[in-house]
């Protein structure tokens, strides 16, 4: 009789199919970052240069009529000599000084106008590689931005420069004669100015670091005095004046912004604590 032959038992393996979870609602929202090419970096980056041409082009036309107005108050603060006249004013070394600086004065004027849309398009352009978190962030400090960059430059046009000509065009009065250059006079204003509104934006990085949590408020406390010492060298810089009387009203105003800073910091840095537990 024939052994009758004994088949292998082999385990039949079947592959285990993964159904999908969906995310619960009170799990966090995992971030989808949309690749582009260098192709649609590039297309992206010249529309958002072409659009923020264009939006400076229409604020130079206000600035052109806002020019002169500027360009007077400059004059009167830098203690130029005018007479009854009219006559007198800024000297020039070129015969196209007026009309260069002119302009000049007004292309300024509509970049600060338009300060808010290169930065939104600045920020816009780099959104595609930020979490929604910084997203929200960035949007949120836009505003400001805006209004802290502008109260630099009126700190600058109102206060800080008008206060350095006056010391320089009485120091020495007697030995030398105070008759400064025209162009060398508005690039001193507008240096400072574009120089303190910058300046300004102490708070938002402050801002920004404490929400990112890229530095604690308290660290920011226990780096006051280094603090301190990169405003006094900032403000040796953009002060016009070499002397400490008018760095003082350069320093003070960004003393006080970094202590302002450090409590807004330790405030939103307590309410995204609070947002993660």
């Amino acid at each position: 009789m024939a052994r009758a032959l004994k088949r292998p038992n082999i385990p039949l393996k079947l592959p285990k199919v993964r159904v999908p979870r969906l995310p619960r609602t009170d799990e966090p929202y995992e971030d989808i970052f949309e690749e582009m090419t260098l192709q649609e970096h590039l297309e992206e980056l010249r529309d958002r240069i072409i659009k923020t041409c264009l939006a400076i082009g229409v604020a130079f036309i206000a600035g052109v009529f806002l020019a002169d107005r500027l360009l007077n108050q400059i004059v009167k603060n830098a203690n130029v000599l005018v007479d009854e006249s009219g006559q007198g004013g800024l000297d020039i070394a070129s015969p196209t000084d007026p009309i260069t600086l002119y302009f000049k004065i007004a292309l300024y004027i509509a970049i600060g106008f338009t300060m808010p849309i290169i930065v939104w398009h600045l920020i816009g352009f780099l959104s595609p590689g930020l979490t929604r978190k910084e997203k929200r962030v960035l949007f949120t400090a836009l505003p400001f931005v805006t209004l802290l960059f502008l109260g630099g430059v009126s700190y600058a046009y109102f206060f800080a420069v008008p206060r350095a000509y006056d010391f320089l065009s009485t120091f020495q009065n007697d030995v030398f004669s105070w008759d400064p250059d025209g162009g060398q006079v508005i690039n001193f204003y507008l240096t400072v100015m574009i120089g303190l509104g910058i300046a300004f934006q102490i708070p938002v990085v402050m801002f920004l670091l404490a929400k990112l949590n890229l530095v604690s408020p308290k660290r920011m406390s226990q780096y006051r005095k280094y603090a301190a010492m990169g405003i006094l060298v900032i403000s040796a810089i953009i002060t016009p004046t070499p002397d400490p009387f008018n760095m003082f009203f350069v320093a003070l105003p960004l003393l006080l912004l970094y202590e302002v800073g450090i409590i807004i910091a330790r405030v939103f840095a307590r309410s995204s604590e609070a947002a993660t537990t």
